[in-house]
This record gives C-alpha cells, structure tokens and sequence, in this order.
C-alpha cells in the first residue's frame, strides 16, 4: 500500500526524491481519498439542490427528510468539510515527500489518523440520522426520492472510505515511529562456540630447534703468546747490572 525500500518516514521516502503524478494516483490511499471526495459532493449536493421543498400549506421550503431541517444542515456541514478536508489531504499527501523534517511529517500523520477517525464517527452518526428521518416520512408524493436515497446511501459508502483512511493514517503513524526510532545498541554475548574467520584463523606455531654452536680447541702445538714467564725473586734489571753508587 506504500512505498517501501530505502530510508524513509512515516510512509514516504526521505526528501530529495522526485514526485510521480501517475504512481501517486495508483496508490489506494489516494484512490480511496478521491472517492471520499466524490461521495461527499454528491451528499451535500443533493440536499442543496432538491433536499428542501414547500408543501401546499406552507410557502417555507422543508427537508425532505420528515421536514427536519436540523438533518439536511448536519448533512451538508459534514459533506462540505469533508470535500475540503480531502483537497486538503490529497495537497499534504503531495507536499509530504518534499519534507526533510521527520517531525513536521508526524504532524500531518497524526491530523491525518485524528480527522479520518473523527469523520468516520461523524459520517455514521449522520447515515443514522438520515435513516431514521427517511423512515418517519410519510408523505412522499412530492418529494424526490432518488435524492433522498442517494444522499442516505453515500453517507454510508462514506463511512466505508473514511474507515479505510483511518487505517492506512494508523498504518502510515505505526510504521513512521518505527522508522524514526534510533536503535540503542548492545553488546552482542560472547560466543565460545563459533571458530574464527578464515581470514583471523591463527597459525600454527612450528617452532625452530636449536643446535648449539660447537667450538674448535686450539692445538697444543700453538704456543701462548700472551703466556707469562715464571716469576723470579732475584732478577735484576738488565740495565743497571754495573752501577755503583757513588762514595762520599
């Protein structure tokens, strides 16, 4: 029923994207609006033009219906508000993918749901009254009553249309508050069962075995070099062998 895939908000992608006349007409949000439309013009449109007429007696014009004049008006305020609610709405529901702002949308969602359950209430209360006054007129003869019933069955048809549109606003609000909802996120449990990527396995470690360095004595025939002489108590200096001291 609405767009679906990609980023988007209460119903509709993210601003930025161009408008489709032809996709937003085949969408059943707008269809079922239009229709909405349609039914309320043809509610207030048949009282105002044949829904009061005078009798014999009387030159003032009545309602056809049980002369209550009280049932034709609330018929006409509730078809003529409801024409323009929906030229309202099928405006809004154009401009709405233009919107960058999240919040701005959830308001029109939110009059959306509040006005469409509101009218779904009004339209029923409004078959009922009609209805009812139908069922009292007697006297008939002089009354058009292809108006007088088609105004009593578009009412109800109206019921229908502004049900639906209470559920696709109530659908479009749900999936909105679950777009625009930021996750909190959370650690995710340790895992000890599950292996390593192959691309973090670790290797196996072969280690390298020592072999140690084995030294060659020096041969005995090799005389020391840096061996010293033995040591002699008497030895004299080979250069003072003849001093004398001098005699005084």
């Amino acid at each position: 029923m609405e767009e679906t895939g990609g980023a988007s908000a209460y119903g509709v992608s993210l601003a930025g994207g161009g408008f489709d006349f032809y996709k937003f007409v085949r969408q059943p949000q707008t269809i079922v609006r239009l229709l909405s439309w349609i039914f309320a013009i043809v509610v207030f449109g048949c009282i105002t033009t044949e829904g009061y007429i005078n009798t014999l007696h009387s030159p003032e014009a009545k309602c056809i219906f049980n002369q209550n004049d009280s049932a034709c008006q609330y018929a006409v305020g509730i078809g003529v508000i409801a024409f323009l609610a929906c030229v309202a709405f099928l405006m809004l529901d154009v401009y709405l993918p233009f919107m960058s702002n999240a919040q701005e949308r959830k308001y029109i969602v939110i009059a959306d749901l509040s006005f469409s359950g509101a009218w779904t209430f009004l339209w029923f209360v409004c078959f009922c009254l009609l209805a009812s006054q139908w069922g009292r007129t007697h006297n008939v003869g002089s009354i058009p009553e292809d108006a007088a019933r088609a105004t009593v069955a578009f009412s109800f048809f109206s019921i229908a249309t502004w049900g639906i549109l209470t559920y696709f606003a109530l659908g479009r609000f749900r999936r909105g508050v679950n777009e625009v909802t930021i996750p909190t996120y959370t650690e995710p449990p340790p895992d000890h069962h599950t292996s390593y990527p192959p691309t973090y396995a670790p290797t196996s470690y072969n280690p390298t075995p020592y072999t140690p360095t084995t030294y060659t004595a020096y041969p005995s025939s090799v005389a020391d070099m840096h061996q010293q002489p033995p040591y002699t108590p008497n030895a004299q200096l080979q250069g003072d062998a003849g001093y004398q001291p001098p005699s005084y």
